[in-house]
């Protein structure tokens, strides 16, 4: 469902903007009306090198909470497969997701190194039930993948499976050899992106779409799409990579905002400047969503990228008030 391409950003969310954002909607204003807290150009951008994700108190992104797909001939014969797994999903939140992918995009340290780190300080893999046998952890070419396919081997191992890690390519591709269980048994996945390439696997490309905000209401539209697939999932964890809207830490500050609903109470004159791609504008996940779903009304558009560098250093340097990027992306790393 989504072709990622990043440079700080995980490489396989590209396609995020543009796939999981559904079809083109209008982009007139609707839902929520702003309260028109402000006035003049009290939210136009304010430059800052510390960006913050303003909360999606709404549930306009889908919910792409980081899960275990497991072969499921492969986690019925191994019990102690998917509660090792879960002891990930158990530990792993969207803040440690961003050091992690920081500690690899920015300061240069190795996805194994990284990822050997953290599960000794957050898992404790010597209370794990204990398996056997080898189980090869597939993980695409991009470093937040590497690092979660590291994360997973690693608990593995700790629980007594000979785990190895095995870079693969694309969904299409990588699919098919989990679900044969003839080259890899395991991936760290995306909740609502895979829950809809399953949905469409299983019911045509036009099929109406099940995954949604809610993280729940997701994992049960998922389960029998599993189950058909021949896949079985594990519990998601808090940490997500998805489509957010990030404001510089001194504009939010200024304004005394967190959430998506308060920057629109807070921001009723129009004087938002919005960045992100060329899509955006049409898209009932970027500007429309914002409008319709918050009641946010915006000056101007920038087009730049879908979370890249563009995006981020239009936001630095007080080109645009908010932007599109990706709820897991290192450069969110809080400094100092």
């Amino acid at each position: 469902m989504r072709s990622r391409a990043r440079i700080l950003v995980p490489l396989t969310l590209t396609g995020l903007l543009l796939t999981a954002c559904g079809e083109s909607g209008s982009s007139g204003t609707g839902g929520a009306e702003a309260s028109g807290g402000a006035s003049g150009d009290a939210c136009a951008p304010v430059a800052g090198e510390q960006l913050v994700v303003l909360e999606d108190d709404q549930q306009l992104q889908n919910a792409d909470n980081i899960v275990p797909a497991v072969n499921m001939a492969t986690a019925q014969a191994n019990p102690a497969l998917l509660p090792a797994l879960d002891a990930v999903s158990e530990a792993l939140t969207t803040e440690e997701l961003i050091d992690l992918n920081a500690a690899v995009d920015l300061e240069r340290q190795s996805a194994e190194d990284v990822a050997a780190t953290w599960v000794e300080e957050n898992v404790d893999t010597a209370a794990l039930e204990q398996g056997s046998g080898p189980i090869a952890v597939g993980g695409s070419n991009f470093t937040e993948s590497t690092i979660l396919a590291n994360v997973y081997a690693d608990v593995l191992a700790g629980a007594g499976f000979d785990a190895s890690v095995r870079e693969v390519g694309n969904r299409e591709l990588y699919l098919p050899a989990l679900i044969s269980g003839s080259e890899i048994q395991v991936f760290p996945e995306y909740l609502s992106t895979v829950t809809e390439f399953l949905n469409r696997q299983a019911n045509g490309p036009s099929a109406e779409p099940v995954a949604s905000g809610d993280v729940q209401e997701t994992v049960n539209a998922l389960q029998p799409l599993a189950e058909q697939a021949g896949l079985v999932f594990g519990e998601p964890s808090e940490a997500a990579d998805q489509n957010a809207f990030a404001v510089t830490q001194a504009f939010a500050e200024g304004l005394g905002v967190s959430t998506l609903s308060e920057l629109a109470d807070a921001c009723g004159d129009g004087s938002l400047v919005l960045g992100g791609p060329t899509e955006c504008p049409e898209r009932p996940f970027c500007q429309p969503g914002l409008e319709e779903t918050y009641g946010l009304q915006f000056a101007d558009f920038r087009e730049l990228d879908a979370g890249g560098p563009l995006t981020k250093a239009a936001l630095q340097q007080g080109e645009v008030s908010i932007g599109l990027v990706f709820s897991s992306d290192g450069a969110l790393a809080q400094q100092g």
